[in-house]
């Protein structure tokens, strides 16, 4: 049998989910397999939850290389571990320790199933598409120019309401008067997108959204676009400044830097159950069809 190297990574303020941490170590290494564990994560079990974790080697950098990853935590710790992935084309594994959990749909209480599936090969990889931002972000700032989910603009919390000038492959669209503007991806389309009104779109898409954060108008709705196509960002404000979110993480910008969203030149893989069924997920998850009088 292959021996298989998991990179393991997740958040460090879940003291809940030591037990599940330490049955998937556990696991991995009944089936002999090499691990790799992200040194916050490892110092965080070691010190923290006080778990013996069986020889590992320590991720330091992004320069790294295993057959999977996995992802302990809720989206937002899958969204690290992609960007920590980047174009390794490792395939996540997401194991949900949060609420939604989108992205990582895996229960803890499946972990020796999940494991076994992966050995005998009994899996889907769904590809789903990146966002890029250029210009280069400031390196001052650990903040990547990469976004599974979305990029965003936004107004700074005390300042009045953003120009926003869209240009599509430099065509002209409009120019939105609004709190702020998404563009996203269909694994996005769930998350901040689909909370102020976004279409969900489903992850085979090869589309992006752009969605407007309260828009001073009746008449602007969603737009959805080809995934191929290339999105600039002009921005005007009072403050002559703005919120620059990319996957949650921000910084501010001076107004005078115009932003182009495209899509990455590669694709994050995320591992899934073969008989996992998106619309399901979506029933499931936003508890479609639920009466809630009972």
């Amino acid at each position: 049998m292959k021996k298989l190297k998991f990179a393991l990574f997740g958040n460090t303020y879940q003291a809940k989910k030591s037990t599940s941490v330490q049955k998937i170590l556990t696991v991995l290494e009944q089936h002999e397999a090499e691990i790799l564990i992200d040194r916050n994560f490892y110092q965080y079990l070691t010190q923290t939850l006080q778990i013996n974790v069986p020889t590992a080697e320590i991720i330091d950098n992004d320069n790294f290389t295993a057959h999977f990853a996995i992802s302990m935590g809720g989206d937002g710790t899958f969204l690290e571990t992609a960007r920590r992935i980047g174009d390794k084309n490792i395939p996540i594994l997401g194991i949900n320790m949060g609420r939604l959990g989108f992205l990582s749909d895996f229960q803890a209480d499946d972990i020796d199933a999940t494991i076994a599936s992966i050995y005998d090969q009994a899996y889907n990889i769904e590809q789903r598409i990146v966002l890029q931002v250029s210009p280069p972000l400031p390196t001052t700032q650990s903040i990547s120019p990469y976004a599974l989910n979305e990029v965003a603009v936004l107004k700074h919390d005390v300042s009045s309401m953003i120009s926003i000038r869209v240009d599509i492959n430099g065509q002209y669209l409009t120019t939105y008067q609004a709190d702020g503007l998404i563009i996203n991806t269909p694994t996005g389309s769930t998350g901040y997108a689909m909370a102020v009104g976004g279409a969900i779109m489903s992850p085979e898409c090869d589309s992006i959204g752009i969605v407007p954060v309260a828009p001073h108008s009746l008449t602007v709705r969603p737009l959805i676009l080809p995934a191929r196509a290339e999105v600039t960002l002009s921005i005007q404000s009072r403050s002559h400044s703005y919120l620059l979110s990319v996957d949650g993480r921000s910084l501010s910008l001076n107004e005078n830097i115009r932003l182009t969203i495209s899509q990455a030149p590669y694709k994050i893989h995320v591992l899934k159950h073969q008989q996992d069924n998106y619309f399901q997920t979506l029933r499931k998850k936003l508890m479609w069809g639920a009466d809630s009088r009972e």
